[in-house]
């Protein structure tokens, strides 16, 4: 069977058991839910709301993040069967080990690795942003040199990842204490924006709702959409194709849903919490998300809303300081919770991958105490310190936005094959009217991909050529799948 070998979902599921790979069941339907809006309420709406309201979209930013809703709603139907059916940390990784075969599973291991890894430094840069702009409204400040966009060395952000790669560490059961917490304020602060932003809204602010098509600078040379010059049209902000343009770069801010699917595993009835966690979270996200762009853009002309901290500081345009400083704390806490549940994803999914000995084994070893993969966890944990201490935001939200809508387009079609491969698994959760929302949602997450940016699709072809040449040179030979199909043909012989 060579590269496309497929492990079976019995095996996926057999191999949990392993004492040495063996995680702790402690989730449940609400810890899974809050997980979900804990990590998905974070920098799209605390930091990218402004920027793409700016520079793409105008106030029809809200049509944005409707678009984008959508496109997750139909990958998070795929999602909720997947994880309800094959209950195993990995996510679309092992999805795609159970119906593609080895080395399309390798690749979305590997994709899903650079997306995660990258979400979690994206977001403690926005992290890092918030903490400057409290503490400016408290009359302190940092070092240009160690906080900021511009900082030699974001510090801030680095730091707050090393916090919370102790906590990963710690437990599950901690992490999700800790975030069922920090929910609880950062939902509480989206609601403050919400009703005492509405005292502040100005009709003007609306009009024109999608400002008319033109050319600027934020979508010139390797920034132009993909799908505007494969076409031949003169790439433009705002109009129609800027709503589509932006909705693919906010599709960041539901980036976390399918992390929820990484800790099936441990979660105590995965066939029944899973696709509440999973949709769930969504929902109330999506209604979340579009009122806040509303009251935003009508706070503050979309023109002038700012980059780095744009709700925090659409209140001090409007002369409440004290409601910006509620603010940049909920959106601190938020953004906490935020980076902590994507490193737990990442974690998971490069877990699985060393169980199947396509990265080293040894990285799998669950820690004797707390039940977590440890090892992995502090190696990843400061790969992402040193990405958000030297990486600036908007040089990699994008990149992760490809690599999130690849791994939808992989788990669509995965559902697909595994309904014909395998009729005879029990789902609990039935995605609807297959195979129409599955090549619905492939479809609408292709075309979110057409609108990314030229050189975002550079760096998504070099990352996947660089998964290739590790994939031939170690984890083909090291396949754990592969010793098995060795062993069981000298057994037969």
């Amino acid at each position: 069977m060579g590269v496309f070998r497929v492990k079976s979902v019995e095996q996926s599921i057999e191999d949990t058991e392993a004492p040495e790979h063996r995680l702790r069941k402690d989730l449940s339907a609400l810890d899974l839910t809050v997980f979900g809006i804990g990590v998905i309420i974070g920098t799209g709406i605390f930091v990218l709301t402004g920027r793409v309201a700016r520079d793409l979209a105008g106030p029809s930013v809200a049509l944005s993040f409707v678009g984008a809703g959508i496109v997750c709603a139909l990958a998070a139907l795929c999602y909720a069967e997947f994880a309800s059916t094959v209950p195993v940390a990995g996510s679309a990784y092992t999805f795609a080990f159970a119906t593609l075969g080895e080395f399309p599973a390798w690749i979305i291991g590997w994709d899903l690795t650079l997306e995660l890894m990258l979400a979690a430094a994206v977001v403690a840069v926005g992290w890092s942003g918030y903490l400057t702009s409290l503490l400016e409204s408290a009359g302190m400040s940092l070092p240009t040199a160690i906080a900021g966009e511009g900082a030699a060395f974001n510090l801030p952000a680095a730091l707050i990842v090393l916090v919370l790669t102790g906590i990963l560490v710690a437990g599950v059961k901690l992490s999700s204490r800790f975030n069922l917490v920090v929910v609880a304020i950062k939902v509480t602060v989206v609601l403050l924006v919400i009703v005492a932003g509405l005292f502040f809204v100005k009709g003007a602010n609306y009009t024109p709702f999608i400002p008319p098509a033109k050319q600027t600078p934020a979508v010139e040379g390797l920034a132009a959409p993909l799908i505007q010059v494969v076409f031949g049209i003169s790439p433009v902000a705002f109009g129609v194709m800027g709503i589509f343009s932006a909705a693919a770069i906010v599709f960041f801010a539901y980036i976390g849903f399918d992390v929820v699917a990484t800790a099936a595993e441990e979660t105590r009835n995965p066939q029944r919490d899973l696709p509440i966690g999973i949709i769930g979270s969504l929902v109330i996200c999506t209604v979340l998300y579009v009122a806040v762009s509303l009251v935003v853009v009508g706070m503050e002309p979309y023109s002038r809303l700012s980059e780095a901290a744009p709700l925090a500081d659409a209140f001090k345009a409007v002369g409440q300081t004290w409601a910006a400083t509620l603010i940049s704390i909920g959106a601190l806490a938020g953004l906490t919770t935020v980076v902590m549940i994507l490193m737990l994803g990442q974690s998971r999914v490069t877990f699985a991958m060393s169980r199947d000995n396509l990265l080293p084994g040894w990285f799998a070893r669950v820690h004797p105490k707390f039940g977590t993969p440890y090892r992995i966890t502090i190696l990843m944990g400061c790969v992402v310190a040193l990405l958000a201490g030297l990486v600036p935001l908007s040089a990699i939200a994008e990149l992760v936005n490809i690599g999130t809508l690849f791994a939808f387009v992989i788990v669509s079609i995965a559902v697909v094959i595994l309904r014909r491969t395998r009729p005879d698994l029990p789902r609990s959760f039935r995605t609807p009217l297959v195979p129409f929302v599955p090549i619905l949602s492939v479809l609408a997450c292709l075309y979110l991909m057409l609108n990314l940016p030229v050189e975002t699709w550079i760096r998504f072809v070099v990352w996947m050529i660089l998964g290739v040449v590790v994939y031939a040179v170690y984890g083909y030979r090291h396949s754990r799948v592969a010793g098995r199909e060795v062993s069981a043909g000298k057994t037969g012989r």
